[in-house]
C-alpha cells in the first residue's frame, strides 16, 4: 500500500505543480512551442464540462458532475484498497493507483480551483484573489496544457469539404453540425490534456494491455 501512495502523491504534486504554474503565468489560449518543436506545444485551455469540452446542462449539470466524479474516486479508492488487501498482483495495483492519482487531480480542480483563482480570461489568474474565485465551490474548470499536434498541415485541393448534422434524437450532441476540411487545413491529435488525463490513460491502457495477468480465471 504504500508503494501505491508515494505512486499517487508524486503523479498528484505534478499535476497540481504544473496547473497551478499554467494557471498562474498563462492566458487563456495562450501557446509556446517546446524547445521550437511545431508538435510539441503548452496550450493553456479549461474544461469547462465533460471530455471533449462538452458541456453537461449547464451550472446545475456541472454540479453533477463534479458529484457524480466523487462518488466514483471513491469506488477506485476502495478498488485499490481491495486489490492491496487481497496480496493482487502489481500490475493491477500500479494501473488502479495511476487512475485514481488521474480522478483525484481533475477533482481537485472542480471542487476548489474556482474558488480559489480568479478569471484567466484576457488577464493572468491570481491565487486567491482578494474579491474572490471565478466561481463557488464544486463549479471549477480543469486546467489542461499538453498538446502534442503530431501532424499539422494543409491539404491538396482534391480532398473534398465534408459537412454533416447529427440527428436530433442523439443525446447531449443531437442536432449539431460538423464541418471538415473547410479551410484546407487538418491537424491530428488535437485534445488539449493534462498530466491527471494522461495517469488515467495509461492505467486503463495497463488494465487493457494486461488484461490476463491482472484479471486471472479461476479455476471452475
Amino acid at each position: 500500500m504504500k508503494k501505491a501512495i508515494i505512486l499517487i502523491f508524486i503523479i498528484l504534486l505534478i499535476d497540481q505543480i504544473s496547473k497551478i504554474y499554467i494557471k498562474t503565468h498563462f492566458v487563456l489560449s495562450e501557446e509556446i512551442k517546446v524547445l521550437g518543436l511545431d508538435w510539441v506545444r503548452i496550450h493553456f485551455l479549461e474544461n469547462n464540462g465533460m471530455a471533449w469540452g462538452t458541456e453537461f446542462g449547464g451550472e446545475s449539470g456541472k454540479l453533477f458532475l463534479t458529484l457524480f466524479r466523487l462518488v466514483a474516486i471513491t469506488g477506485i479508492g476502495y478498488w485499490l484498497y481491495d486489490a492491496v488487501s487481497n496480496n493482487s498482483s502489481k500490475i493491477l495495483i500500479t494501473a488502479i493507483s495511476l487512475i485514481f492519482a488521474g480522478a483525484l487531480g481533475n477533482i481537485i480542480d472542480s471542487v476548489i480551483y474556482g474558488e480559489i483563482f480568479s478569471d484567466s480570461y484576457r488577464k493572468i489568474a491570481t491565487f486567491l484573489p482578494s474579491e474572490g474565485g471565478y466561481s463557488s465551490l464544486f463549479h471549477g474548470k480543469v486546467v489542461d496544457m499538453l498538446y502534442f499536434p503530431l501532424i499539422d498541415t494543409m491539404l491538396p485541393d482534391w480532398i473534398p469539404h465534408i459537412n454533416f448534422s447529427l440527428p436530433e434524437w442523439l443525446p447531449f450532441i443531437g442536432g449539431k453540425y460538423f464541418s471538415f476540411f473547410e479551410n484546407r487545413h487538418f491537424s491530428f491529435f488535437d485534445p488539449v490534456f493534462n498530466i491527471a488525463d494522461s495517469a488515467i490513460s495509461i492505467g486503463v491502457t495497463i488494465l487493457i494491455v494486461f488484461n490476463k495477468r491482472v484479471f486471472p480465471k479461476k479455476p471452475d
